[in-house]
């Protein structure tokens, strides 16, 4: 990469590290990277309302590739310590969109003066953390008829610039599930005057842990994220409660006959106990499974580079929306390695390292010069 280039996308990482936005809320975000692309390269920018896309039509026309980047901040306050801190209380970028951002915008500057026989999008994603961006995105795909994509995500716990990578399923489906309790409130006193669900979310938090312990088809998890029941007042029998829950899968359809069991047996609680029961689904992400022939692609344009690949052993626990577009056209997402000590994603210590977006970019833009054959 050249250095005037690595420069230019470093200032902007810190720059987008300034000004955090949480999901489907990013329109400074996307507004500072277009304003980027629009100084410092020629390539066409497409503006999607929520969400934009900046393309470079090659030679041939006959392959189209995408690469996708994602905007979005996390609700996690910020110290600080850092010169370029987070200028927005309790959002910043501590999952390293920023670095995804900056990295894309260095493959259009490094791309900016090249021939390519393929037609290349950059694809300027909202709303990852809540599984929500991708959905609109992936319209793209088919409309412009991508035959190609491919992500990666900064991980902390392994070597600095390594490329971290696992064939087909490398993360799983996951969603929240939230449900709710409609009983009666009561003097506590006499609480046969109410109907407090005290009982009814127990139970079913413990039906929820018994569902989920079947790992015999690969992993089935459900995470209880928050309960609230009542408001702790001594004198009152609450009517009213809710439990929120994340349920993760290796397998989508495992994941929703979970939902579909703990919902099943929570009506059955409600209605025994005269409790309305009523539910909500949120962050829906699809399994996420790397095509084969593409992964290859990406470890031979490491191994051209000279990277340090490693594959991982199991698949990474978080879950990412990269599962939609995948479902559309065959793709893959790698990961780099920020440090085997560096700090965890999601953590208020965590900040992204800017030493590792040469590597994407240069990994990216020798994905870029791919022909149709070169993934079948």
């Amino acid at each position: 990469m050249q250095t005037d280039n690595l420069s230019k996308i470093v200032n902007l990482r810190h720059e987008l590290h300034m000004h955090p936005e949480l999901s489907m809320e990013e329109k400074l975000t996307a507004a500072r990277i277009k304003n980027f692309l629009g100084r410092n390269t020629n390539l066409s920018i497409v503006d999607r309302g929520e969400w934009f896309y900046a393309f470079k039509k090659g030679k041939s026309g006959e392959t189209r590739i995408a690469f996708r980047a994602d905007m979005d901040a996390l609700p996690i306050a910020e110290d600080e310590a850092l010169s370029y801190h987070s200028k927005n209380p309790g959002v910043s970028h501590k999952c390293g969109h920023d670095g995804h951002c900056a990295a894309l915008c260095g493959l259009a500057l490094e791309l900016d003066g090249r021939e390519t026989e393929a037609d290349i999008y950059l694809i300027f994603q909202p709303g990852e953390e809540t599984g929500s961006g991708a959905v609109l995105c992936r319209e793209l795909i088919k409309e412009e008829g991508i035959q190609r994509i491919f992500a990666f995500h900064n991980l902390s716990g392994y070597p600095e610039g390594s490329i971290v990578y696992r064939p087909g399923l490398t993360q799983p489906a996951s969603e929240g599930l939230k449900i709710c309790f409609h009983g009666k409130t009561s003097h506590a006193s006499a609480p046969e005057d109410g109907n407090n669900p005290s009982e009814a979310v127990a139970n079913v938090i413990l039906r929820a842990a018994e569902l989920s312990k079947d790992w015999s088809a690969g992993m089935l998890l459900c995470t209880v994220t928050g309960i609230r029941l009542g408001s702790g007042d001594f004198g009152i029998s609450p009517g009213e409660a809710e439990i929120c829950m994340t349920l993760r899968a290796e397998e989508e359809s495992r994941m929703k006959s979970l939902e579909e069991g703990i919902i099943a047996f929570a009506g059955e609680e409600g209605e025994r106990r005269g409790i309305r029961i009523s539910y909500s689904v949120h962050d829906y992400f699809p399994e996420t499974r790397n095509d084969e022939e593409c992964l290859k692609a990406a470890l031979a344009a490491a191994e051209g580079l000279g990277l340090r690949r490693i594959p991982m052993d199991k698949m990474w626990r978080a879950s990412e929306d990269f599962g939609w577009y995948l479902k559309e056209c065959p793709g893959a997402i790698i990961y780099i390695g920020s440090g085997e000590k560096y700090p965890p994603l999601h953590t208020a210590e965590y900040d992204f390292n800017d030493r590792i977006l040469e590597t994407a970019v240069d990994l990216f833009a020798d994905l870029s010069v791919l022909n149709a054959e070169d993934c079948v």
